[in-house]
């Protein structure tokens, strides 16, 4: 119990030095990373590269993407509602030292669906483009490094909330993409001549 407080304090208090540590210019930067809808050009291009790229093959892969996403969104909420911790900024112990820009969203935080989401995607498309594209692994997951700590600067999430969400992306994305691999490779079967 002593060492779980202990990782509870140091949680609390890398939360409030990140958090401190803010600007206008870092203002409108994390509250533009966060936003979902400003995403949506990376996605359709994403999207298009996966369907350039796979053809046939391409809707088992979009297929397997919403349910990627699906699934990081909704067993992230089902955590939150399951381990009830609150967000910094719902926390009422931190009052007037956590820094918010846009509100502070559902009351509970650990795991972050930004993070699950992120990095599950990151995942997922890291596996399938990493042949193709050399760097493409090291700069998704920037992509969701950067999401993911915008929620803490932002006050809504503390670094274990963005770490467990990290954790749960990239299982989810890790296996989705094996399983989806099977059925992209999977050896077809020749019937024999009778």
């Amino acid at each position: 119990m002593a060492l779980f407080e202990t990782i509870k304090n140091l949680d609390r208090n890398l939360f409030l030095f990140l958090n401190s540590h803010h600007n206008d210019q870092l203002d409108y930067a994390m509250a533009w990373l966060s936003d979902e809808y400003i995403w949506i050009p990376f996605y359709l291009a994403l999207i298009t590269l996966v369907i350039y790229y796979y053809r046939k093959d391409s809707w088992i892969i979009l297929l397997a993407l919403i349910l990627l996403v699906t699934a990081s969104d909704q067993l992230s909420g089902l955590i939150k509602h399951t381990v009830c911790r609150y967000r910094p900024c719902h926390n009422s112990l931190l009052a007037g030292l956590v820094h918010t820009l846009k509100g502070c969203g559902g009351l509970y935080g650990f795991v972050s669906s930004h993070a699950a989401n992120t990095f599950a995607l990151a995942t997922f498309m890291t596996m399938l483009m990493k042949s193709r594209y050399e760097y493409a692994g090291w700069l998704l997951f920037a992509w969701a490094g950067a999401v993911s700590y915008s929620r803490i600067y932002l006050g809504v999430h503390y670094p274990a909330d963005v770490l467990g969400g990290a954790f749960l992306g990239i299982v989810l994305g890790y296996s989705l993409f094996k399983l989806t691999n099977y059925f992209i490779n999977k050896p077809k079967t020749v019937a024999l001549p009778v």
